[in-house]
């Protein structure tokens, strides 16, 4: 029986940050407090438009948009730190001064395999739901990136030779 490749969410290692209103946030796997970080893509880069006959014809839209959900324990660091980037950048934004709303960045990469994340553009989607209750409960904090990249050593490999195979 073979093993496979051991997982740890130690191995995340990155940054949220936004240099207009001068915050930096570490964002490892090992942060206390963290129970997760999902980066979505939310544009769809096929369309069909399927004529009156049946006939379906796809087109490719060109889109990097995406979500980022950071869920956090509600007495972590992490919750704290996003609090004062959203509460910063939102008494920014109601005086007037909006160039900090979407200029926070992200980064993220796991050591293990090498892929990556990096996220421009990012802004809060709102102000996250605080629960009250008997236990201690985790916060789900959404940015919103208007530029996604993803990357992986593997992937690009791959891609990288299917395209000089191509002659491309």
């Amino acid at each position: 029986m073979s093993v496979g490749t051991t997982y740890s969410f130690k191995d995340l290692v990155g940054v949220i940050s936004n240099p207009v209103l001068g915050v930096t946030i570490p964002l490892t796997g090992g942060n206390v407090g963290i129970g997760s970080i999902t980066f979505i893509m939310e544009g769809e880069r096929t369309v069909h438009d399927v004529s009156a006959d049946g006939t379906v014809m796809p087109s490719y839209v060109s889109v990097n948009n995406g979500r980022v959900t950071i869920e956090a324990q509600q007495t972590s660091v992490m919750h704290k730190e996003l609090l004062n980037l959203y509460n910063l950048a939102v008494n920014a934004a109601e005086q007037g001064a909006i160039s900090g709303w979407a200029a926070t960045a992200i980064s993220a990469q796991t050591l293990l395999d090498g892929s990556s994340h990096k996220c421009t553009g990012v802004s809060f989607a709102k102000n996250p739901d605080k629960p009250y209750q008997a236990h201690g409960q985790k916060i789900t904090w959404t940015l919103m990136a208007a530029d996604m990249v993803s990357t992986g050593s593997t992937i690009q490999t791959s891609v990288t030779s299917i395209l000089s195979g191509l002659g491309v």
